[in-house]
């Protein structure tokens, strides 16, 4: 009783711990080049040494060329975001894992929190060479809005531009669909770390007449932003502590049912169990109540699905896949231990001890995680589905729920809608993902200690899970602002629902 005690003691410190900034934190501090040297050796020794996939994509001659040009890259003296973008993300981006990322440290992450910073003004939906603007942070620019083509930033062309924005973004193999999406989620964010600040931004975009024309935009400003101001001093509506657990659990998953169409909609924005989302409870009880309302489609919306608990996507797909299957045809770690790194490893010992319990040398020299290899799973008995199944992706549909497309992708009656996932098909790196904080300057880079390749692999050609029905955006459907892909997946359903209607899938192109 009283290790328990000692060992909950230690669990609360760890948790506690660290809530606030620091109070001797400074973002413009910079390091000597010493010190960003001797953080960038010890991260460099960790993945050649723990990585289990760090040449899976990039042959070691090449990993080591870069691993040595970004070494000489290292300023005289940098400051954490320098370091951060100019070293670490380019250097994270040539491994090609989408779970090895870096991330700023806590104070920093803490200090920006919610807090509106100067930027390239413009948010833009990015596809292809495309980039549509949706959103003017400069709110008395009536030139630029939402729909107009964007062709160019600063002189460089939209297609130079997003691939040289790529090389400082992390991606599973070249399945690099995930990274339109980033940029399109925040592309003032990455412009700024990646390019830095400008006064002024010389824009190139296609008038109404479908002329290109160029415009002198201003950096957005936070400061002289009046209509924040304004917003601060509306009174805010108080929302109950339950109404906001509420709308999370809604943000993380939610069952709707169209009882005139006969389909249901699952919405499974993650896999992550925790923080009050009961996902095991509510597949269970979504799918009991599919079978009472009598559905006959179901529409999976993995869409923004980064992953999570590989149980979570098994249990899933036991309720719509109709033969057994396993997680995958290996998972393995390249070290039995994360020693002698455990102290720069966030719960280093408790994944240690993971590894240990878990895992079995094989003649191979590696770490097997035999229970993935070996344990077979079977489909549900009670409440299994066996409708039309249609299963919505794009590019953040990604690790487990790439797991979940693999696993029912090609079955008679499940259909992949979409664009290509950004997790990989023949397999990825990840269960377990801790942070790796580097002991100067505190920031972090993710470590997966496992590679896992799919059940039933397809050839490693380092692409994600393409749909069955390819619906791109179009410019129409961003200026639109409709879910195109919601709405093709719909009119298909609607067409097959028609008993005398020879059935023809819409032009989804």
């Amino acid at each position: 009783m009283q290790k328990a005690n000692f060992f909950l003691l230690i669990i609360l410190l760890a948790l506690f711990t660290g809530c606030a900034v620091s109070k001797n934190y400074n973002p413009g501090k910079k390091y000597s080049k010493l010190e960003l040297e001797q953080d960038y050796s010890l991260l460099r020794n960790i993945l050649e040494r723990k990585h289990p996939a760090l040449y899976w994509y990039t042959p070691k001659d090449s990993m080591n060329y870069y691993f040595d040009s970004l070494y000489n890259n290292i300023g005289d003296s940098m400051t954490e975001q320098q370091f951060g973008w100019k070293i670490l993300a380019p250097l994270t981006n040539k491994i090609h894992c989408g779970h090895t990322s870096f991330g700023m440290s806590k104070n920093w992450l803490k200090l920006t929190k919610n807090r509106r910073t100067s930027s390239f003004p413009l948010y833009l939906k990015v596809w292809a060479d495309t980039m549509v603007v949706t959103g003017n942070l400069n709110r008395k620019d009536s030139l630029l809005k939402r729909g107009m083509l964007i062709t160019s930033i600063n002189g460089v062309r939209n297609h130079d531009l997003v691939q040289r924005m790529f090389q400082y973004l992390p991606l599973d193999g070249y399945a690099d669909n995930v990274n339109y999406i980033r940029l399109s989620s925040n592309f003032p964010f990455y412009h700024r770390n990646i390019f830095g600040l400008y006064k002024t931004y010389r824009v190139g975009y296609i008038d109404s007449t479908g002329l290109e024309k160029t415009a002198l935009l201003p950096m957005y400003n936070p400061a002289a932003d009046t209509a924040v101001k304004k917003l601060n001093t509306v009174q805010v509506q108080k929302i109950s502590r339950q109404e906001i657990k509420t709308q999370k659990r809604e943000d993380a998953r939610l069952l709707e049912i169209d009882t005139a169409m006969q389909t249901a909609t699952l919405s499974m924005n993650t896999f992550v169990n925790g923080e009050g989302r009961h996902l095991r409870s509510f597949i269970k009880r979504s799918f009991k109540k599919i079978r009472q309302e009598n559905i006959k489609n179901l529409i999976i919306d993995l869409r923004s699905n980064g992953g999570g608990e590989v149980t979570m996507y098994v249990m899933l797909a036991r309720y719509i896949r109709n033969s057994k299957f396993k997680v995958s045809d290996s998972s393995y770690a390249v070290a039995k231990n994360l020693a002698p790194y455990t102290a720069y490893i966030r719960h280093g010992f408790f994944n240690n001890i993971g590894m240990f319990f878990l895992t079995n040398k094989h003649r191979d020299g590696n770490y097997h995680f035999g229970y993935w290899e070996r344990h077979v799973y079977r489909p549900k008995t009670a409440n299994h589905f066996d409708g039309k199944v249609y299963v919505l992706t794009n590019g953040p549909t990604f690790s487990a729920s790439t797991l979940f497309c693999n696993a029912v992708k090609g079955q008679f009656n499940v259909t992949i809608a979409g664009e290509e996932t950004g997790g990989g098909w023949h397999g990825n790196s990840g269960i377990m993902i801790p942070d790796i904080i580097l002991p100067i300057t505190k920031l972090r880079v993710r470590l997966p200690l496992f590679r896992l390749v799919q059940y039933n692999h397809v050839p490693k050609d380092g692409r994600g899970v393409p749909p069955d029905v390819f619906i791109p955006p179009t410019l129409e459907g961003v200026r639109q602002n409709i879910d195109r892909k919601m709405e093709i997946v719909k009119a298909m359903i609607r067409q097959s629902n028609e008993p005398a209607a020879a059935y023809k899938p819409p032009n989804a192109k």
